[in-house]
């Protein structure tokens, strides 16, 4: 649990939803709804969405799917 506490994590996970990779930018998506799910969320975290939540929101808005990704569309 030590990861998700990380402001620094949060922001290679941000990085990693713009990467050109499709793959890795859905992996990262799995990985960074758990920084938002957390309800412990340390005060940097909470900061550090707060303050990219419109870059955040295009972000999500864009990821890509897949066929049978459905669950994906539910979560974003």
């Amino acid at each position: 649990m030590h990861y998700i506490t990380e402001v620094r994590f949060l922001n290679i996970m941000i990085t990693l939803l713009k990467d050109s990779s499709k793959n890795i930018r859905i992996c990262a998506f799995h990985v960074f709804k758990v920084f938002v799910a957390n309800p412990n969320k340390h005060r940097s975290i909470i900061e550090a969405l707060i303050e990219n939540r419109r870059e955040l929101l295009k972000l999500l808005q864009n990821l890509p799917t897949s066929k049978g990704e459905d669950e994906l569309d539910e979560e974003r």
